[in-house]
């Protein structure tokens, strides 16, 4: 049976996409810890990261990479933190989550019911800076 994920990629389940490349995929989490936070899934289905090809692996990180500045630019956060967790969906995912502070790090303070007019703001941010930056994989 496929992730809860491969049916966002394939577009079975609703998600506020803000990056698609043909190898991976970026939507916000409907669990998020802070405003911004964002999930970088390959389209790939695998369970841990320590799995992933060689060249899955540093195409992932580099789009990581580039969504996490988009974050920075759309939040300001001191930091946007990276972490690879994958207890919750049997698919990796790196989570994106700007902070200011190590404590904001804990996703026991994920927000179960986001406000939907705040997670469209959110995508509506990053992907405006993710196209200010001059990435065409922007979408949504």
């Amino acid at each position: 049976m496929p992730s809860v994920f491969s049916r966002i990629i394939a577009g079975e389940l609703p998600a506020r996409f803000v990056w698609s490349d043909p190898s991976c995929v970026a939507f916000l989490s409907i669990a998020p810890v802070r405003p911004g936070h964002t999930l970088v899934v390959p389209r790939t289905e695998v369970d841990h990261w320590i799995d992933l090809e060689p060249s899955d692996y540093r195409h992932l990180m580099d789009a990581a990479k580039d969504i996490a500045r988009g974050i920075a630019a759309a939040f300001t956060p001191a930091k946007v933190a990276l972490s690879f967790v994958g207890l919750e969906v049997p698919h990796v995912h790196a989570h994106l989550i700007p902070i200011d502070a190590i404590e904001e790090l804990d996703f026991a303070r994920a927000d179960p019911d986001p406000d939907s007019a705040a997670l469209d703001d959110a995508a509506d941010r990053i992907r405006a800076a993710l196209r200010a930056a001059g990435h065409d994989r922007a979408t949504g």
